[in-house]
């Protein structure tokens, strides 16, 4: 049994039957050339603070190497209750209802595991983060997509969800600030989302890794609103806002029972979240006020070039309310999102993701990440322009 199409039959269907990501796919062909911008990955090009390193280091210098609790560092976990208290006025017991996750990705695949009985239905939006719908194929669950429209700014609507809920569902996913459009949503949108959670018992996992990075307005979560608490497991972690993404750290806020059937399942697994990490986390917090208001200032310089930059080129691009990217729409040219982001960067080296990455309704779109340097920035948009010009 040693041929190829043998052992792809041994392959469990589920993982079989889905597609690599869209986004690591398209950027396999970006590696293999030279003198490429990339607005793709979405990555933040700021090194990870200094301070937050020299933890990580002194504590390798300590010989700081042990496992630790599947819970993770009690420290940490009462650094991030106090962090989530600051930010949404919502308390966590630090014993018994924080953990700590290999980035947000593990938290989100611990949630869906811990909650997906084979059928179960979960309603969450697209264009959507690409991991959101293979997660619950994963969890024998059946994902079920809501298209969001440009015209209402990629934002959910109660409308929408009451079109898509049936019997089988059980669970509501959600990520705002978003990734890939940088749509957020209001207090009142957060609200009647809410609303609609509780008349029809979901539990909600609510993504908020993009929290920080809000330009505009203040971010109002979910767990803010009466009676959400109960039922949400917030997601949270380091990686963005702080820069850290190759520290994989991640967190869960969720009652004790959530918590616990989560923990179960991260202790035959993956056991515990890096101790070397977790001490850079605990830093992290101690100073997080001014080391993100840095970045987030640059970012939002950023998002307003690289905004007004598509706006001048006749190319429609909803101003991101927050995260950091820019979904423009690019349906004018005729050509598919996919087409037009390898001619792109065949004729002017530059990279961006199509937006068929993030779920069907991406078509026509683009996604382009702001989260890099200006200078790439500013002369990655006179490519493009350059490029648009010709397909006039």
């Amino acid at each position: 049994m040693n041929d190829s199409k043998s052992l792809h039959s041994k392959i469990a269907k589920t993982v079989r039957e889905i597609p690599r990501s869209g986004i690591r796919d398209f950027f396999e062909i970006v590696s293999s050339r030279e003198g490429v911008i990339s607005l793709g990955i979405g990555e933040p090009d700021f090194v990870t603070p200094w301070h937050i390193r020299e933890a990580a280091i002194q504590a390798l210098e300590r010989g700081v190497t042990s496992y630790t609790s599947n819970m993770g560092l009690l420290s940490l976990r009462r650094g991030i209750s106090q962090y989530v208290e600051k930010k949404t006025g919502i308390q966590y017991n630090p014993e018994t209802e924080v953990l700590v996750t290999v980035g947000v990705s593990e938290g989100l695949d611990l949630a869906v595991r811990a909650l997906i009985e084979p059928g179960d239905e979960v309603i969450y939006h697209e264009p959507s983060y690409v991991s959101y719908n293979p997660t619950v194929q994963f969890a024998y669950g059946v994902p079920v997509g809501i298209q969001t429209q440009k015209e209402n700014g990629f934002r959910l609507t109660r409308a929408e969800l009451e079109a898509h809920v049936t019997p089988r569902t059980k669970v509501l996913l959600l990520n705002y600030p978003n990734n890939p459009t940088g749509a957020a949503l209001s207090k009142k949108d957060v609200e009647e989302i809410a609303a609609f959670a509780i008349e029809h018992d979901l539990i909600v996992l609510s993504d908020e890794i993009y929290d920080e990075l809000t330009y505009d307005r203040e971010h109002f979560s979910l767990i803010s609103v009466p009676g959400m608490r109960e039922r949400t497991i917030y997601l949270h972690g380091f990686s963005k806002a702080w820069a850290m993404t190759g520290f994989r750290m991640g967190f869960t806020c969720a009652p004790p029972e959530l918590t616990e059937a989560m923990m179960k399942i991260h202790q035959f697994t993956m056991l515990c979240a890096p101790i070397l990490s977790q001490e850079a986390s605990i830093e992290a917090l101690k100073h997080a006020d001014k080391d993100i208001a840095y970045m987030k200032a640059e970012y939002k310089k950023r998002r307003n070039y690289i905004h007004s930059s598509f706006e001048e080129m006749g190319i429609p691009c909803i101003r991101p309310d927050g995260a950091f990217y820019a979904f423009a729409d690019i349906s004018q040219f005729g050509m598919s999102a996919k087409e037009f982001a390898l001619k792109l960067l065949d004729e002017e080296n530059v990279a961006c993701v199509p937006g068929t990455a993030f779920g069907k309704c991406g078509e026509g779109f683009i996604r382009c990440s702001y989260a890099t340097s200006f200078e790439q920035i500013r002369e990655a948009m006179v490519r493009i322009a350059r490029f648009i010009e010709k397909l006039k």
